[in-house]
């Protein structure tokens, strides 16, 4: 056996699928040689800077330029008017109203021109030769704006004689999602033997990725071609979003995305910005930079969640669901985003049975439109309300009923038997272990001796609290996906493929589906995904899509690379194809020892290798799967949490996570995927919200009045794999990136409850920040009875 091949059947030992493999690209980040989007810097680049309203709604009556224009350095000052020829940013969901109608909006120019809706609206565009003189310039323009009533919150932005934001949307109800069949429900509600109701808000969230939004325009006449590098979640994606409102053929745009300081769902879409300093680059000749800073972030960002909602559940008598409802609103904010609608409608919907038989099931929510920032995908886009929405009232239930909240849920599981399951919310789960997780879930969290630690905490002044959740995902796929392997005139390997990397560590983990099928060593592989002109497709990273898709691709892709493979191995072995085998990164001839490694073949080609007709000329392939269909990860979080009754400070204390993901390709990166998502879960019950006061300003506009989970917030997190591979693609992965946070949000919010229940408190809207849960307390001990 030669060096290569020892070097091969060793990679595969040590980074074949489900080996904890670290993250190759950590190095270089930590090193500070990571190459984010402002770090880039082009010749002869100018500096844009944006003009935003500082009305939440009104009139443009006039943009005053003039003092601007004439300021040292200023190149151009950009407003609606210049950038009429090219189209708006839109929504282009299937989504219909119950009666049949579609969305309800117009597309948003990337400058206001007529009205602004929200504060931080952009309206004009300064140009100049830095950044210093395009700042100054941009405070020079004069706005003239006749303000109109504002509105910020969406069930009162539907209520009669609301401010209107749209003519096109009477009553500011963009959308009015129906799901399920209204008369059964009812009919099941009224003869259930008991009703359960809960009023149940997702405060609105600050996306806050570490890296703000930064991009460069360029255009080149001679080619007629623009460029944008920029951060986002999938460049082919961002690039049709942009030829459409730029009217240019698909050919005539790319787009360029270097390392990402994550997203959650925020840098998916195109944005006002990125048209704005396209055309301006056009205009100029010469590349413009814009780069976001941390006060326009939290203005110009997507904001997330935003549902204000009423669950209910009808019950038999031995307290088996009969049928769910939820109904409320969706705030879409003052423009409908590319993906806004989808969340508190179609996967709200899908998410919402969870691990639970429930034979019916409806959904009845108003997207509505409100004088604040648009609301988008935030990590999970719907999934963690939908899991809040069913936890929460589970936990209310239990005590409605009298039932114990294990034994409550473990009458309600869908059977490991009974999958593959059509539920009520019209998906089928292909398998599942829903009981079998959770009953490891209660022992390896130690449920038995709660009861114990809740009496430590006690004599230590504290009340303790347990907290668990149940959730079911539907992550997004029914898609398609390139995988390209390309052997390079280094010795090195380069994977291809349309999804992105912005922290979930793609680098490892594709790298090690490649040594599994083709046994090359880890250390050759390298991951092109951020140029869209190398891409033939490409889905972007969303909805915990990238192990499914991309994995699927880089499997099929080498399926064949060997099928090529075998080809070219059975003439350089003078042996018949039909003979070759391929085991552990070597073509051999079956019964022998004579074989050829797949990195020395692919190095003979390159050397000139002669071919008879018909033998393929190259081991590299472009391959796009067909679509792939979707998976339904789950898990079971157990958290306890600690209150100080005294100060309302709540401290998570304990946090076990029992997840299938199916085929866990690195348990590593599965580990630190849903220890974020569950801190971001705990940021929203105890610390985050964005508020917008009643006249339509943000009140949480920076770090100083929004709260963010800092290190000391962070519990040890302990993540168990309890893995039931899917048959649905061919690594039996099942996706996992959001995962932590719809089991950490539910989980957290009842753990908080449950300690607080020993003052009679069973329900309190997020966050419970230390206010709101001491003045719960104090109002429920006032309430209590005098000892006599």
């Amino acid at each position: 056996m030669d060096d290569r091949t020892t070097e091969a059947a060793l990679s595969l030992t040590k980074f074949g699928v489900g080996q904890p493999v670290r993250r190759s690209e950590d190095p270089k980040l930590v090193r500070g040689e990571g190459r984010y989007t402002d770090d880039i810097g082009l010749k002869g680049q100018a500096y844009a800077v944006m003009v935003r309203s500082s009305e939440p709604h009104g009139i443009i009556g006039n943009i005053d330029t003039t003092g601007a224009k004439a300021m040292p350095g200023v190149l151009a000052v950009l407003t609606g008017e210049d950038l009429k020829a090219y189209g708006g940013l839109k929504c282009n969901l299937p989504l219909k109203s119950k009666d049949g109608s579609p969305i309800k909006y117009r597309p948003r120019p990337a400058l206001a021109g007529d009205k602004v809706r929200f504060v931080g609206d952009p309206v004009a565009c300064v140009v100049a030769e830095t950044i210093a003189q395009a700042k100054d310039a941009a405070e020079a323009v004069v706005l003239d704006i006749k303000p109109l009533p504002a509105v910020v919150g969406a069930r009162d932005a539907a209520k009669p004689g609301a401010p209107q934001l749209y003519d096109e949307a009477p009553g500011n109800i963009a959308l009015d999602y129906h799901y399920g069949d209204k008369d059964k429900v009812a009919d099941a509600f009224a003869k259930a033997a008991h009703v359960v109701r809960m009023p149940l808000i997702n405060q609105r969230l600050v996306v806050n990725s570490i890296e703000p939004r930064s991009a460069i325009g360029e255009f080149d006449a001679a080619s007629e071609k623009w460029t944008l590098h920029s951060c986002s979640q999938g460049v082919f994606g961002l690039k049709n979003m942009l030829k459409d409102i730029l009217g240019a053929p698909a050919d005539k745009v790319r787009v360029l995305t270097g390392n990402v300081g994550g997203s959650f769902g925020m840098k998916a879409a195109a944005y006002p910005e990125y048209v704005c300093i396209l055309h301006a680059a056009r205009l100029l000749k010469r590349p413009v930079k814009w780069t976001d800073e941390r006060s326009g972030s939290f203005v110009s960002d997507h904001h997330g969640r935003d549902y204000d909602m009423t669950v209910e559940v009808a019950f038999d008598a031995d307290g088996l669901i009969q049928a769910l409802r939820l109904s409320g609103y969706g705030n879409l904010g003052g423009y409908c985003s590319a993906f806004g609608p989808l969340l508190p409608t179609v996967n709200v919907t899908k998410n919402i049975i969870s691990m639970y038989r429930t034979p019916l099931l409806e959904v009845a929510t108003q997207c509505v439109f409100t004088n604040t920032t648009h609301v988008s995908a935030y990590r999970g886009a719907g999934r963690p309300e939908g899991a809040l929405s069913i936890e929460r009232i589970m936990d209310y239930a239990a005590g409605e009923l009298g039932i114990d909240r294990i034994e409550l849920r473990k009458r309600n599981f869908i059977k490991a038997k009974e999958m593959p399951f059509a539920a009520a919310s019209g998906v089928t789960y292909d398998c599942g272990d829903f009981p079998g997780l959770f009953k490891e879930a209660i022992e390896r969290a130690d449920v038995k001796g709660f009861k114990q630690r809740k009496r430590e905490s006690k004599r230590a002044g504290k009340l303790r609290g347990l907290g668990l959740a149940c959730y079911v995902e539907t992550t997004a796929a029914q898609t398609t996906e390139m995988g390209g392997i390309r052997f390079n005139a280094d010795g090195t390997v380069t994977i291809v493929t349309g999804t992105l990397d912005y922290g979930q560590g793609h680098a490892s983990a594709f790298a090690q589906v490649l040594v599994e099928k083709l046994g090359v060593p880890f250390e050759r592989i390298r991951l092109l995904q951020g140029d869209s002109d190398q891409l033939v497709t490409g889905g972007g990273t969303g909805g915990s899509r990238s192990a499914m898709l991309s994995g699927t691709a880089i499997a099929q892709a080498s399926d064949k690379v060997i099928e090529n493979g075998k080809q070219i191995a059975a003439h350089v072995l003078e042996a018949s194809a039909g003979d070759i085998e391929f085991k552990s990164g070597r073509f051999v001839i079956a019964g022998t020892d004579r074989a050829v490694g797949i990195m020395e073949l692919a190095d003979q080609l390159r050397a000139g290798l002669k071919l008879p007709d018909g033998v393929p000329a190259t081991l590299d392939v472009t391959h796009v799967t067909e679509p792939v269909a979707g998976t339904y990860p789950n898990g079971v979080h157990v958290v306890e949490v600690e209150i100080d009754p005294d100060t309302g400070l709540t401290r998570v204390v304990k946090y076990d996570a029992v997840n299938d993901f199916g085929t866990v390709l690195n348990p590593m990166l599965v580990e630190g995927q849903i220890q974020g998502g569950a801190m971001q879960g705990l940021g929203q019950v105890l610390l985050e919200q964005a508020v917008y006061d009643s006249g339509g300003q943000l009140v949480t506009g920076s770090f100083m009045d929004y709260a963010m989970p800092r290190a000391h917030d962070a519990p040890m997190i302990h993540v168990t794999n309890h893995p039931v591979p899917t048959k649905s693609n061919p690594l039996g992965a099942k996706g996992c990136g959001e995962a932590g946070t719809s089991g950490g949000l539910p989980a957290v919010a009842n753990a908080v409850i449950d300690a607080l229940s020993d003052y009679g408190i069973r329900h309190l809207e997020m966050p419970m920040t230390p206010s709101r849960v001491w003045h719960a307390i104090e109002d429920a001990k006032a309430k209590m009875p005098k000892a006599s």
